[in-house]
């Protein structure tokens, strides 16, 4: 680990401003700073002039990087391209693809790992190690010196280009974030590489526990717990943070676990900011998980806040059955819920492990949740903040939600 050093005054007062600070020639700049003097044409090397647009990205960005392999990074909480140019204002379409936010919810220090650190703490990245996987990375368990267990996502699949756009963003929205029920960020490391390294219990992530052979220490009171607690962190993503964040990838292996089973909602490489006067994004690029999907996703790429929420219903269904999000013949827990769900046939949807061991008022309540998120339409789908209060059931009765649920389908029909 490169170690942190004392700040000087005037590091110091960029460091609580909110700003990125590392050593350039023995001098203090801001991140800001560094990204426009690379940015800047006047630093483009002469094959460059004339070249198309991606050819330039690619060289802002490796010499963007280039300094944070050579130096220490003393205070990293936030990563802001977008905030660069006052003359530039990115459209909701472009939003998320390269461009972080400004103003961090709070300032955090990270650890700037060395490659031979990472290595040593993952059995050098050993496959026993792996406990999830994406479109991008890999996220090995592991070990550092001081006992501390860490989940390190190597970013290894994709262009160098897609590698380097998902760290930064997910840096960028992390350093947003600040909510129990979302990941601890301790680090990241950009040696032979890109890598995140996140704060790991025991007991690992939701999916290795659920799927796994220890699934019988999930009794009914620990999954409503989970539930509850993404809930949360949802709902705080959503409506709660400065800016509005879709996940994009919520699944069980992205949720990892405490040692008192409180989730937290990890892996932001595919999340988007969404600004206010945006109702969605459009997207061109299917990215996520199969089984997951919001069906306007998969017809149209649309991407909000009501696609998260199919992928949270998802997500109750495999938490209630225990089964995966797709089966071993590719066929989905919402196809195979729906009769269930059309004929009020809760005990067939519970997992077998459980018995009659569960909270039937509870069970109703995640059930009948699950069943409104997993709608086809976006417009049937419940916001997080009324998912909060359906899960709990605080003021909140069953029958006004099947009333609204009819009526919505009628003026959804009617609009078809």
């Amino acid at each position: 680990m490169v170690p942190i050093g004392h700040a000087s005054d005037d590091k110091q007062k960029n460091q609580d401003s909110g700003e990125i600070v590392l050593e350039k020639d023995k001098s203090v700049v801001t991140l800001r700073e560094l990204f426009e003097e690379y940015t800047d044409k006047s630093h483009q090397p002469p094959e460059f002039a004339g070249s198309n647009p991606s050819s330039r990205t690619r060289f802002h960005w490796r010499m963007f990087l280039k300094p944070c392999k050579m130096r220490s990074i003393e205070h990293l909480p936030s990563f802001p391209p977008s905030c660069l140019s006052s003359t530039t204002k990115p459209t909701c379409k472009d939003i998320g693809k390269n461009t972080i936010q400004c103003n961090p919810q709070s300032s955090r220090t990270l650890v700037n790992f060395r490659l031979s650190d990472l290595r040593n703490a993952t059995n050098n990245f050993s496959n026993e190690n792996i406990i999830g996987r994406g479109g991008y990375a890999y996220v090995y368990k592991g070990s550092l010196q001081d006992g501390q267990l860490i989940a390190v996502k190597q970013l290894s699949r994709g262009t160098p280009e897609d590698r380097i756009s998902i760290l930064l963003s997910e840096l960028g929205i992390l350093a947003h974030v600040d909510h129990p029920n979302t990941a601890m960020l301790i680090g990241f490391g950009v040696e032979g590489g890109m890598h995140l390294v996140f704060q790991l219990s025991p007991l690992g992530n939701l999916g290795s526990l659920l799927h796994g052979p220890d699934k019988n220490t999930l009794d009914w009171s620990k999954r409503y717990k989970i539930i509850l607690g993404i809930a949360d962190g949802l709902l705080y993503l959503h409506e709660i943070c400065q800016r509005r964040i879709v996940h994009r990838d919520l699944k069980s292996d992205n949720i990892l676990l405490t040692e008192n089973f409180e989730p937290q909602i990890c892996d932001f490489g595919l999340s988007k900011w969404l600004p206010e006067p945006c109702t969605h994004h459009i997207v061109s690029k299917f990215e996520g998980t199969m089984g997951y999907f919001a069906p306007e996703y998969l017809m149209r790429g649309i991407v909000n806040e009501k696609t998260d929420i199919y992928s949270f219903g998802v997500l109750l269904l495999e938490i209630i059955t225990g089964r995966h999000a797709l089966n071993h013949l590719k066929e989905s827990i919402v196809s195979w819920a729906k009769p269930l769900f059309q004929a009020n046939n809760i005990k067939d949807l519970v997992d077998p492990s459980l018995g009659d061991d569960y909270d039937w008022d509870q069970m109703e309540r995640v059930v009948l949740t699950a069943s409104l998120c997993v709608e086809p339409f976006p417009i049937l789908r419940p916001s997080m903040s009324q998912i909060a209060v359906l899960l709990r059931g605080d003021d909140y009765e069953m029958e006004h939600s099947e009333r609204s649920k009819k009526m919505l389908k009628k003026t959804t029909e009617g609009a078809i």
